[in-house]
């Protein structure tokens, strides 16, 4: 048995696509790295968002810094090591790797200043609320005493200051490492001395002083380089402090897989390692920052081809996520308690019964993950289940899902777990995982060598009287319990004979290499999910072109594929209606008269983070109608999803899934102007008002979902009770 030809690398987050030196003089793509980049000013804006509660804002502008860390750790990190390997390699838009470099720095520093002061304004607005972060000048006014025992007791042990000198290299600095180097002068003989003091990584960054939690009496919160630069004569006796700034590490986080390498979970245990200690991307310097401190840290810290920039007075925006813990709920959003589908509660809580009966889908976070975790441990507890086979991509740190394995595993069952290793910053997680499933008897594969196995299926077979049945739960996104409670997604859940067929073959296909034959309902990449879609494109330009309604609706995460961009643009200059939802990256450049005029692109940034993937295509009617084909996916439309994973393409004909897929989660998306972006064809994102003319309303598609049920969840007693607000967009029978 041979193994898949190798397609590609796949270990990069994505490979650029070579037009050549012609690429990009038309103007027909925007940069994949400046799009990322919009769409993360984006979120930084709704920190900037009066409707939002003042804690939820700062959440925003803390996710802002999390997603700009892991774009130099990886994205950036990746051209810099084109640049080193002298790859001359244009992007889709016509860049060299050093365009693109400058074009992000310069992007990248205007970002980097907004967040510093969007955390001014949000401070401010905190202080004025009762939540307090005591800038380090206050310190030097009044000192609370409980600080100065914390900082001798529980900061002052584990410090361990460095000094600089031939006999005291500089000392290594961790990825995302914060530090604070000191210019310090010994008093008994002026002699100069620099010290470098790394802040741990379990200290906590902030330090909450003691005192009650109310608008009355405010939470105060001290930062800890904060209290560790004000208690320098402290730490060290005997020197006057000249000069000290704080900065921060960011080092090349991706990991490379060598082809020859044997045992993978050895390789991905040493490589993480190995990644703690990459080529240094970028050092981030305090505003202000001595120059002697500024020469020093260049040529010690950054090297020769890091990014050097000072970033403001609080690094690591990320770490403002701490103070987002405090308790004050009236600076939060409601609190919002998922629902369990009453169409599962009907059958008393029989997951197997309720999907027996019909098609369900399950709208996370609206309704709630326990339901994919309920199936599993129905599964693990029923002595007529004889097998269960399940991917796990990001399976988190919640044990809930593994347990259930490992007790179908202890109870007798086959059990089968494709573990993803390359699950970007989740491997050592899930080789944890890995391990302790294997030790109780799950039978472990870790899938393709050269392809990550992003498709999220769990498949169990049930003796029922003398046959077997197959049921099947297909995922938008992935098998954690977190995150579920923040992503929109879609669980599908199906005992249709043909599914489970085709799933039982995508699964050999992961673990035993055997090419699927003759597949009924399931699409996959590498295999056909590319041509799969162009077809459907073509079929709608086809209705176009005949004078036939035709028409696309599609959500997804990222739009960067250049084959797929240039057959929607085919099809916009054809006559067909083309309606896209994007969160994040889009390399399309949409409303451009002779080449896009047809399709409108929109953003949606809110509360939930928007991740499910739904395909419509009319299929001759005006869309939304019931003829339409709706599909539901695991792939965002970017090459590494099309050419590099397994994927699925999942058709949806159930009629009442049908209607919630495209009825109600389409076209709420497509209707939602309070929390929307609409892309123009300059690459400019401009946010949609609610409207102000009488008889039209404003819209917001997650308040929606969080007050209404969804279709195929209700119940007969409940459907039959109460009808879900209808959503006006247009109704084909």
């Amino acid at each position: 048995m041979t193994r898949p030809v190798h397609l590609a690398r796949f270990d990069k987050e994505e490979e650029p696509f070579d037009l050549g030196q012609d690429a990009g003089k038309e103007g027909r793509y925007f940069n994949r790295e400046l799009s990322w980049l919009a769409f993360n000013r984006r979120v930084l804006q709704e920190a900037c968002n009066s409707a939002h509660p003042l804690l939820e804002r700062l959440r925003f502008l803390s996710i802002s810094g999390s997603n700009l860390d892991e774009f130099y750790m990886v994205r950036v990190a990746g051209l810099m090591g084109q640049r080193t390997q002298e790859v001359e390699r244009r992007s889709v838009d016509g860049l060299t790797v050093n365009q693109q470099l400058s074009d992000i720095t310069a992007e990248a520093d205007r970002l980097m200043a907004s967040q510093q002061s969007v955390w001014v304004d949000v401070r401010t607005a905190l202080e004025e609320a009762g939540v307090i972060v005591l800038p380090r000048e206050a310190l030097a006014a009044e000192t609370p005493a409980e600080l100065e025992k914390y900082f001798r007791e529980q900061v002052f042990p584990v410090l361990t200051p460095q000094a600089i000198d031939p006999s005291h290299p500089f000392p290594f600095i961790p990825n995302k490492g914060l530090s604070v180097i000191f210019d310090l002068v010994r008093l008994s003989d002026d002699e100069p001395v620099q010290e470098v003091v790394m802040l741990p990584p379990t200290m906590p960054r902030f330090v909450r002083l003691a005192g009650p939690t109310s608008a009355e009496a405010p939470a105060r919160y001290v930062a800890i380089e904060s209290v560790m630069r004000h208690f320098a004569p402290v730490l060290f006796p005997g020197y006057r402090v000249d000069g000290a700034a704080t900065f921060r590490v960011l080092r090349d986080s991706d990991i490379e897989i060598e082809e020859e390498a044997e045992d993978l979970v050895r390789y991905f245990a040493n490589a993480i390692k190995r990644r703690r200690r990459g080529r240094v991307i970028r050092l981030e310097l305090e505003t202000g920052t001595p120059a002697p401190l500024v020469a020093l840290l260049k040529d010690e810290v950054a090297g020769g081809d890091a990014m050097v920039t000072e970033s403001g007075e609080f690094l690591g925006i990320d770490d403002l996520a701490l103070l987002v813990e405090e308790n004050r709920p009236d600076l939060k959003f409601p609190s919002f308690t998922p629902r369990f589908p009453d169409r599962i509660r009907e059958f008393g809580g029989d997951c197997f019964a309720a999907i027996r009966a019909k098609d369900i889908v399950v709208h996370h976070p609206y309704e709630t993950f326990d339901v994919v975790i309920a199936f599993l441990k129905q599964a693990a507890n029923d002595p007529d289940v004889v097998a269960i086979k399940q991917t796990l991509y990001r399976a988190g740190k919640q044990p809930a899902i593994i347990n259930a394995l490992i007790a179908a595993a202890e109870a007798g069952k086959s059990v089968t777990a494709v573990v993803e290793l390359k699950a970007r910053f989740d491997e050592e997680q899930n080789i944890l995982w890995a391990s302790a499933l294997e030790r109780a008897g799950v039978r472990v594969v870790y899938g393709f060598f050269e392809w990550k196995t992003h498709a999220k299926v769990s498949m169990v077979v049930r003796r029922e009287g003398t046959a077997f049945k197959t049921y099947c739960h297909f995922g938008t996104g992935n098998y954690h319990p977190i995150t579920a409670r923040i992503y929109t997604d879609l669980s599908f859940f199906t005992a249709d004979p043909a599914i489970g067929t085709d799933a039982a073959q995508m699964f050999n296909y992961i673990t035993g290499y055997i090419e699927p034959v003759d597949m009924k309902q399931l699409v996959l990449s590498p295999r056909d999910l590319r041509p799969t879609l162009v077809a459907l494109i073509d079929a709608e330009i086809a209705a176009a072109r005949e004078g036939r309604p035709a028409g696309m609706w599609a959500k997804m995460n990222s739009l960067v594929d250049p084959a797929i961009i240039e057959k929607l643009y085919e099809a916009s200059a054809a006559g067909v209606e083309i309606e896209l939802v994007v969160r994040g990256i889009c390399c399309l450049r949409p409303g451009v008269p002779g080449l896009s005029e047809r399709i409108r692109v929109k953003s949606v940034i809110g509360r939930f983070l928007e991740h499910s993937r739904i395909w419509c295509f009319a299929n001759g009617k005006p869309l939304p109608n019931d003829g339409a084909r709706i599909f539901i996916s695991s792939a965002d439309w970017m090459p590494r999803n099309f050419d590099r994973r397994v994927e699925y393409m999942l058709p949806i004909s159930n009629p009442t899934v049908h209607d919630q897929v495209l009825d109600q989660v389409m076209v709420a998306n497509l209707l939602d102007n309070e929390q929307s972006w609409a892309l123009e064809a300059d690459g400019a994102y401009t946010r949609l008002s609610p409207p102000d003319a009488p008889g039209e309303r404003s819209f917001n598609l997650h308040r929606y979902f969080m007050n209404n049920p969804s279709l195929s969840g209700r119940g007969a007693a409940v459907a039959g009770a109460e009808s879900v607000p209808t959503l006006s967009f247009g109704r084909e029978r």
